[in-house]
């Protein structure tokens, strides 16, 4: 008896030390599952990126993101997200991009609705597959910090498959955005810099796939890597890039935790002026991002 009682708690503890990917945790810091929340269940999330390195002069942007999201069903829930934009640019022009130096602490700069649908479970079916729609507005260049209209739609497709009863969790992410993007005129801008006013629309698409794995109690180590590409109003595809980088999750009872590196390994387009480092694309893109995401369920 006494030996079926330590058998049995053993078990209990493990049980509650061996905690699961709850549904819709952020496993990776830049690709998402296919799980949703249950219904009535609600989370608050907060994103902290920062992108840093053209590979001349300064740059340093954070991006930050408060997020609420609701459980409508078992299958359907929605997000409501504030965006904000810190930008530490100096010594670096970039045509159309970048105007000059400019230095400014976080401000408010979009707000994005997002609605997600379960159309397979990956602890019920053989793969999980769910949709998402978002649409978002925004009014700060992410790039320079300078006044500039958005508006764009996107769309995601999800997938997920579970492997060694959910220890480890693979992820397939096939995404496209739509842009109409307006900019603001600025005044004193340096002879001969190029600053279009003109509405133009810009098209986004991302493939991307990731894998983590629960190595202790509450742990998880995932690699995650995405292709992605855009293309703009009368140019066509106007740049590419690949990126690839680990992440380190954390779960607790009522809240998780994820840290992520994420590095540009190869990357195409023009380069801009003064670009010393071909290889990548430096104009939209960084060289690395680091991305802390928190999340709290209640």
């Amino acid at each position: 008896m006494k030996i079926l009682n330590a058998g049995l708690l053993a078990g209990l503890l493990a049980a509650v030390l061996v905690t699961p990917a709850r549904a819709d945790e952020n496993l990776l810091g830049y690709l998402s599952g296919a799980e949703t929340l249950p219904a009535g269940a609600k989370e608050a999330y907060l994103w902290v990126t920062n992108r840093r390195g053209k590979g001349t002069g300064h740059y340093s942007a954070f991006d930050l993101e408060g997020e609420f999201e609701y459980g409508f069903t078992s299958n359907f829930q929605g997000k409501l997200s504030l965006k904000g934009l810190a930008v530490d640019t100096r010594n670096i022009l970039i045509d159309a991009y970048i105007p000059g130096d400019r230095k400014f602490g976080p401000k408010l700069s979009g707000v994005e609705g997002t609605l997600k649908y379960r159309f397979l479970s990956p602890l019920i079916n053989s793969f999980g597959l769910a949709g998402q729609v978002s649409l978002s507005r925004g009014w700060l260049d992410p790039y320079s910090g300078r006044d500039k209209n958005t508006t764009s739609l996107g769309l995601d497709f999800l997938i997920q498959k579970n492997f060694l009863d959910d220890q480890l969790i693979s992820v397939i992410n096939l995404s496209n955005e739509n842009t109409y993007a307006d900019r603001s005129p600025i005044a004193g801008l340096p002879p001969g810099f190029e600053w279009p006013t003109e509405p133009e629309m810009e098209i986004e698409f991302r493939a991307g796939t990731g894998l983590s794995y629960r190595f202790a109690p509450r742990w998880f180590v995932g690699l995650e890597t995405f292709y992605e590409t855009e293309f703009e109003t009368g140019v066509g595809q106007e740049r590419w890039s690949w990126h690839a980088g680990p992440s380190l999750h954390y779960a607790a009872k009522s809240w998780w935790a994820t840290f992520t590196w994420m590095r540009q390994i190869r990357g195409g387009g023009p380069p801009y002026a003064g670009q010393t480092d071909t290889r990548l694309h430096l104009i939209e893109k960084t060289r690395q991002e680091f991305r802390f995401k928190i999340g709290y369920n209640f």
